[in-house]
């Protein structure tokens, strides 16, 4: 399945228990269809400690978000993506304003 999200957009949260909540894409996992969102769907971790970390405890850390709850953001709204060739070359355009992103 092809992904129209990817690496460093903007989007917001259209379902779920972050609805709402809009941030960066961090990282992309497109086996699992799903997405790690700066400052979304944040977990508790507890962690062992070690070498790196003697201390040990509890870490804040982003978890990832099914990517079909997720909308891409331009200018404050959300938009849907589509795709265009342009000069043999296809790009991702904004279904709302039909402008390249």
């Amino acid at each position: 399945m092809k992904l129209k999200i990817k690496s460093g957009d903007s989007v917001r949260v259209m379902a779920g228990d972050h609805k709402g909540e809009e941030g960066k894409v961090v990282t992309i996992f497109p086996n699992k269809n799903r997405a790690i969102v700066e400052g979304v769907n944040m977990i508790s971790k507890h962690t062992k400690p070690s070498a790196q970390n003697p201390q040990g405890g509890i870490v804040k850390k982003e978890a990832s978000i099914h990517i079909s709850n997720l909308m891409l953001l331009e200018n404050g709204e959300v938009t849907k993506v589509g795709y265009k060739m342009e000069a043999d070359k296809k790009i991702r355009v904004s279904k709302k304003t039909d402008k390249a992103i």
